[in-house]
């Protein structure tokens, strides 16, 4: 352009970039405006509208520093999950010594194989402000348990009391391992869950006669306990845990519905075995008792695993995979293959979603799932449809 003269295409150029810039700033502050919105406001708005979960949650920090470590730990979702999927992977003791920091605890808990990253997990630290604040322990915890549930789990730390933690789906026998591992009185805590009878068992419960043993009734949780308790002293505890968290309201939705306490936790403990995703647990509970209600065999795969028992060459008490023979050849009153109904008991330790899930299924006319090998199922209401799925999803 000539001297004074404006050149066009360098102006639009200028300009564009410009707008360019303006835009990706603009979405820039955007992304943060929902971050904050995601995983400040939003939480404190949750929290706030339930006073008790205010007191159950950990202290976390406010401000810029807590808004980069959320925005952080969202980015490092796969490092906190749980290092192993199998739910039944046997519980480890880990003590926390005194004057040990978050940096010392998450390392050693990488080592131990309890968690997938050090780094990440002391990022949840600091999210919770346990960095700050960690005190002495034993705990007993599984690596099937996530970052986050081991967080929590640190929370109920307190001088030399023992922290047991039980996971959802445990039959009494792996409960009983982790409490030999804690206080040494495995032996005694498993002699009691597998044989006792009233008082032990309330009268509310519905406990068939002639049926003895607390499996189903020995509630998943965290359980903070004097590192001298008793195997009575820890039973005790989980009864009672049992008694609040199956509440009176439960107890009345049961009788709604035509089914006692125990058969509910007893379908519970299928639904857990069965279910991946606490989504689905309504779904299938709903198909168990369209099954029941059309006079149909449940054929629930997990109750042959519990009839089977221990098994010597792979050391677990769930057999994975289980043959057709053994769904046609296993004579026990828990093959629910081969004998109708409910099995005797439950057959595992059902947590709160699953019990939930029998007292309010989902309103559906399912009496069929597939698993589609991601964890999911897919439902079909006609046996047709079923061998189709199966066919699709598991070859046949």
């Amino acid at each position: 352009p000539r001297p004074g003269e404006v050149d066009v295409r360098d102006f639009l150029g200028r300009a564009l970039r410009a707008l360019i810039s303006f835009i990706a700033a603009v979405a820039i502050v955007g992304l943060l405006l929902v971050a904050m919105y995601r995983y400040i406001v939003a939480p404190a708005q949750a929290a706030g509208s339930s006073p008790s979960a205010q007191q159950e949650q950990p202290t976390q920090p406010a401000g810029l520093k807590e808004l980069v470590i959320r925005v952080l730990l969202s980015l490092r979702g796969d490092d906190l999950l749980p290092v192993t999927s199998d739910p039944d992977a046997p519980s480890v003791s880990f003590e926390v010594y005194p004057g040990e920091t978050a940096t010392d605890v998450g390392t050693r808990l990488a080592n131990a194989g309890l968690i997938r990253d050090s780094s990440a997990f002391r990022l949840l630290m600091q999210h919770y402000g346990l960095d700050s604040r960690i005190q002495a322990g034993l705990f007993q915890l599984s690596p099937a348990m996530d970052s986050e549930a081991i967080a929590q789990a640190l929370l109920h730390a307190g001088g030399n009391d023992t922290i047991l933690v039980t996971l959802e789906g445990w039959r009494a026998e792996q409960i009983a391992q982790a409490v030999s591992q804690a206080f040494d009185d495995g032996e005694r805590f498993q002699e009691l869950v597998l044989t006792a009878k009233a008082p032990l068992v309330p009268e509310w419960v519905g406990q068939p006669a002639g049926v003895s043993g607390l499996e189903g009734l020995l509630f998943p949780d965290t359980y903070r306990l004097a590192s001298d308790a008793t195997a009575d002293e820890v039973l005790a505890t989980m009864l009672a845990n049992f008694e609040t968290r199956f509440s009176a309201e439960d107890r009345a939705r049961a009788e709604e519905i035509g089914l006692t306490p125990y058969q509910v936790v007893t379908l519970a403990s299928i639904v857990e075995r069965e279910a991946v995703l606490t989504e689905e647990r309504p779904q299938i509970a709903a198909v168990f008792l369209n099954r029941l209600k059309a006079d149909m065999l449940l054929q629930a795969d997990p109750t042959v695993q519990y009839a089977l028992g221990w098994q010597e060459g792979t050391e677990r008490w769930w057999k994975v995979p289980l043959l057709a023979k053994d769904l046609t050849d296993t004579v026990s009153p828990y093959n629910t293959y081969l004998s109708p109904g409910l099995p005797p008991t439950p057959i595992c330790n059902p947590g709160l979603s699953s019990i939930e899930a029998v007292l309010w299924p989902a309103d559906s006319p399912y009496l069929y799932f597939v698993a589609r090998g991601d964890g999911s199922h897919v439902f079909s209401t006609t046996f047709d449809e079923h061998l189709r799925n199966v066919e699709e999803y598991q070859g046949g």
